[in-house]
């Protein structure tokens, strides 16, 4: 009776590209943070700075990245896949749109004298 022995395959390699990718993104916020290139503050897209939108992109980026690496969605059916990512996805982009457009309204509220900054 021979035993077949399954060929495990290493994920190191696997473990250091996403290690890599995650780093690089992370990296690439953080000198953009520190050093806030003038025409990214001062350039406005939706009532928000280029430099914010850049910094939701590549967090929402990397959200996905991290589900699809660490939650093994890459293995898993496309129904599945969309259904947990794309869900995922939408609500976060959902709350970023409620967040910006109400905070916006609430900052033109107070701007435009109709309430006092006095809390």
């Amino acid at each position: 009776m021979a035993h077949d022995t399954a060929h495990h395959e290493s994920n190191i390699g696997r473990i250091w590209k996403v290690f890599f990718i995650l780093s690089v993104i992370t990296i690439v916020e953080v000198i953009l943070g520190i050093i806030k290139p003038a025409f990214l503050v001062e350039t406005t897209l939706i009532s928000m700075k280029l430099l914010n939108w850049i910094f939701i992109i590549l967090t929402i980026w990397k959200a996905y990245y991290i589900t699809w690496a660490f939650m093994h969605m890459e293995g898993e059916t496309k129904g599945l896949r969309r259904a947990v990512v794309w869900t995922a996805i939408f609500l976060i982009c959902y709350l970023i749109f409620i967040l910006l457009t109400e905070g916006d309204y609430i900052y033109e509220v107070f701007k435009g004298g109709y309430k006092a900054w006095d809390f």
